[in-house]
């Protein structure tokens, strides 16, 4: 990669935006695009208009384009990339390094101009590093005008052509994307493998293609009377037809199209109207129909759990390559069983919540999408489906815990493309993010973290927050310090591990000395059951500086023990129980710590030694 020049502007007076006055800025982009599109030798030739306005404090001389098509080459980082990595994504292996020359993908641009200047690029990759004819000041705009021209790849990941389900096009991450610059700099990582950034703006897309196709995606259609395909009655009869569509406060735009698709719509009770594009087959239609009533509950139990979606509409497009999110839609698979439609469908369109709308940089922080993700579709489904589970997010503690026991996890601050492998990339950001949210729960008390979660939702939407400012916003909720569990459990890969290590008695109280193992502390909760009934101990860390309230729903006797300084290994209970009434104590009993060892959580058990005389 070239190296990147940014100049810093000397210190002047300037009201940037009201983020910037507040110490919070962002870039805006307006991008104008007209697309005629050749189905005949998959190509289409682009124009694209786009406004950039520099919000920020700085003085820009450079800008960068994201050139995704070209990924799909013979010798591309992502080629070579899923070649040598050790457990590579079977969609891919060497499929692109076997691409012919009419298979590939790939991005011209012709001619680039700043407000009518010529400029110079120099592309590599899946990236064009663009020199400025004039520097942007904060607070100043400029207009990029290109053409450009564009061959689409076979489909083999997310992008392409002609797809193992028969979708003709799945248009995503195909257009040059302007590079996102923000607090941390310019975000110019090449396109290898997964996850996207993107600036928050205004998209106006027109589309000219063969009439016979029916187009899903990004925005709102603007010409409904025009294209019609389920949009709205029309006459039109020409062999091409323009789709305008308007989307606003997003960072991407994406589409599909294929000449059978049957289109769906329902409105929610807030009037948001979602959508279905699918295939015209008997099986697809039967499930696809059963689908939309499972998919206004997830919309519903997001809005009132999460925060309420943004957008006037969503689309739920079979794209036909597994499930990948979108702002304002999702492309999905459309085949398989109904129980798999479902679980992909709720996780992509949840995507739009923390994807979509709150936009974590993924190449830096995918946990905070992915994990975030996997949190609420867990409690969505366990929901939908009246499921009822002790904690619904039990399968993300198994997989995190077996990923940690492999030896291969690797620290959550690990940059998506940068894994050893693929399935330690997915432990971490799809498991290893969500026990973050539900132990975190546990920390700070289910409902000042239910609370927490839709502030962070209203107060960070359209934002890009960074786990810093997810941070502050639970410790102001809660009322505690949580630099211990954010530094720890997103910066290195200790671990937890209590255990009961001896109960004794001593004539007058039953004596549970509590073992910390594990490097990663945390507050303890301990359930006792004796012939009297059931009650729990609740032991705060010191470096909490709080304690969360009693848990909703519990009856029992709850007591909070002194608090345990984080550098002591052992903690010692005083229960006012005789030894003989004690039936069981429990360690963790909620299920909620990822606890990589609970065989010693239990007593009486052969790993827990018994009472001294």
């Amino acid at each position: 990669m070239a190296k990147k020049f940014l100049f810093l502007a000397g210190f002047t007076i300037i009201a940037l935006t009201t983020f910037a006055q507040n110490g919070y800025w962002q870039q805006n982009v307006n991008y104008q695009m007209d697309i005629d599109f050749n189905a005949e030798n998959h190509t289409f030739r682009g124009t694209q208009t786009l406004v950039y306005t520099n919000n920020s404090p700085d003085t820009l001389d450079h800008v960068f384009y994201h050139l995704y098509f070209n990924a799909f080459q013979p010798g591309s980082s992502m080629d070579v990339r899923s070649r040598t990595i050790e457990d590579p994504d079977p969609r891919i292996v060497d499929r692109i390094y076997n691409l012919k020359p009419d298979e590939i993908g790939f991005h011209k641009i012709n001619k680039l101009t700043q407000d009518g200047e010529k400029l110079d690029l120099k592309i590599e990759g899946t990236v064009a590093e663009v020199k400025l004819a004039k520097p942007i000041l904060p607070g100043k705009s400029a207009t990029f005008e290109m053409n450009f021209n564009s061959q689409i790849p076979v489909q083999i990941r997310r992008s392409g052509r002609n797809n193992e389900e028969g979708v003709d096009y799945t248009m995503t991450q195909w257009y040059p994307k302007l590079a996102e610059y923000d607090r941390d700099g310019w975000h110019s990582e090449p396109y290898v493998a997964r996850e996207f950034h993107g600036v928050f703006g205004t998209f106006n897309v027109n589309i000219t293609i063969d009439s016979k196709y029916t187009i899903a995606g990004t925005g709102i259609v603007q010409n409904p009377e025009e294209v019609g395909h389920g949009y709205a009655e029309t006459t039109a009869t020409s062999e091409k037809t323009t789709w305008r569509f308007k989307a606003e406060n997003v960072h991407d735009f994406a589409w599909a199209a294929d000449p059978e698709y049957n289109h769906l719509k329902t409105t929610l009770s807030n009037g948001t109207e979602i959508h279905f594009f699918h295939r015209n087959d008997s099986l697809i239609n039967q499930n696809w129909t059963r689908l939309v009533p499972f998919t206004e509950q997830m919309f519903n139990i997001m809005n009132d759990k999460f925060g309420v979606y943004p957008y006037p509409q969503f689309s739920v497009i079979q794209g036909g390559d597994g499930g990948m999110e979108y702002p304002m839609c999702t492309m999905i698979s459309g085949t398989g069983g109904f129980g798999g439609l479902v679980s992909v469908t709720v996780h992509e369109a949840i995507h739009n919540w923390y994807y979509g709308v709150l936009a974590s940089n993924e190449q830096k922080f995918p946990w905070m999408d992915e994990g975030f993700t996997t949190f609420a579709q867990n409690f969505a489904l366990d929901s939908i489906f009246k499921r009822n589970k002790f904690n619904p997010h039990e399968r993300s503690h198994r997989e995190y815990i077996s990923n940690v026991l492999s030896g291969k996890e690797e620290p959550l601050s690990t940059g998506a493309d940068h894994y050893k492998t693929n399935s330690a990339y997915s432990s971490n950001a799809y498991s290893k993010g969500c026990v973050f949210l539900d132990q975190l729960s546990d920390i700070i008390g289910q409902e000042t973290f239910d609370m927490a979660m839709i502030h962070y939702f209203n107060q960070w939407k359209f934002k890009h927050p960074t786990p810093q400012d997810f941070k502050r916003i639970m410790e102001k909720e809660s009322r505690m310090e949580l630099d211990w569990y954010f530094d720890a459990w997103i910066g290195t890969t200790k671990t937890i591990d209590y255990g009961i290590h001896t109960v004794s008695y001593n004539g007058k109280k039953t004596i549970v000395e509590i073992e910390r193992i594990g490097s990663l502390p945390m507050p303890v909760e301990i359930k006792i059951t004796s012939d009297k009934g059931i009650q729990y101990s609740y032991i705060p860390l010191e470096i909490m500086r709080g304690a969360k309230p009693v848990p909703k729903g519990i009856a029992e006797p709850w007591k909070q023990e002194l608090d345990w300084p984080w550098a002591y290994p052992f903690y010692r209970v005083e229960l006012d129980i005789p030894f003989e009434s004690i039936k069981q104590i429990e360690l963790n009993p909620f299920q909620k710590l990822a606890d990589i060892n609970p065989s010693n959580d239990v007593f009486p058990s052969s790993n827990v030694s018994f009472p001294a005389e």
